[in-house]
C-alpha cells in the first residue's frame, strides 16, 4: 500500500505545485510521472533496503536465484525511475516499467496465494489477491500512460509539421 501513497501523494503535490507556483508542472502527465519517478526510487531502493528478506520470500519457488531477481529488479526499477525523467528514455523507461510490472506479477500472485509473509505470519488485507492485484493494474495504468502520452506528441508532432493549410482566400469563391 506504501507504494501507491507515494505514488498518489507525489501526483497531488505536484498537481498543486502546478496550478499556483509552477503552471509548467500544471498538466497530469507531468504530476502523473513524478508520481511514478518516486514510487519507483522508494520501491527499487526497498530492493536493497529494508525489505529485501520479504522481497526475496515473495519470488516463486519455480524460479531460480530469487536474491538475483531480487536485485535485477530493484536496479530496474532505479533505472526506469531515472530514465523518467529525460524526454529521450522515458518512452523506453516507460515501456519498460510497464513490461517489469507484467513480468513481476506471479509474484504478486504466489505471495497472495502463499498466504505468509516473510516472518511466517498472515498476511496482511492489502497482501491478499484482489488488492495485490488491483494495485498493480493502477502502476501499469501510470507506466502505461507515460508511455502512450509520449506516443501521442510525436504524432501531434507529426501532424502540425504537415504543409499548412491554403489561405483562407483561397478558399473562397468570387462573388462575381
Amino acid at each position: 500500500m506504501a507504494p501507491l501513497a507515494f505514488l498518489l501523494v507525489t501526483m497531488i503535490i505536484v498537481h498543486l505545485i502546478g496550478r499556483t507556483l509552477r503552471p509548467s508542472w500544471r498538466p497530469w502527465k507531468i504530476a502523473v510521472r513524478a508520481g511514478v519517478v518516486v514510487m519507483f526510487l522508494v520501491t527499487g531502493s526497498s530492493h536493497f533496503i529494508g525489505m529485501r528478506a520479504e522481497l526475496v520470500s515473495m519470488v516463486p519457488p519455480s524460479m531460480p536465484a530469487p536474491e538475483f531477481l531480487v536485485t535485477l529488479t530493484g536496479v530496474l526499477e532505479l533505472a526506469g525511475a531515472l530514465g523518467l525523467l529525460w524526454a529521450g528514455t522515458r518512452p523506453w523507461a516507460a515501456g519498460g516499467l510497464s513490461l517489469m510490472l507484467i513480468a513481476m506479477f506471479p509474484a504478486n500472485i504466489y505471495k497472495a496465494l502463499s498466504g505468509t509473509g516473510a516472518t511466517g505470519t498472515d498476511l496482511a488485507w492489502d497482501d491478499t489477491l484482489l488488492p495485490r492485484t488491483a494495485l498493480q493494474a493502477i502502476f501499469l495504468a501510470a507506466t502505461s500512460s507515460i508511455f502512450v502520452w509520449h506516443i501521442q506528441a510525436r504524432r501531434g508532432v507529426k501532424l502540425t509539421s504537415a504543409p499548412p493549410h491554403p489561405p483562407e482566400s483561397a478558399d473562397r469563391i468570387p462573388s462575381n
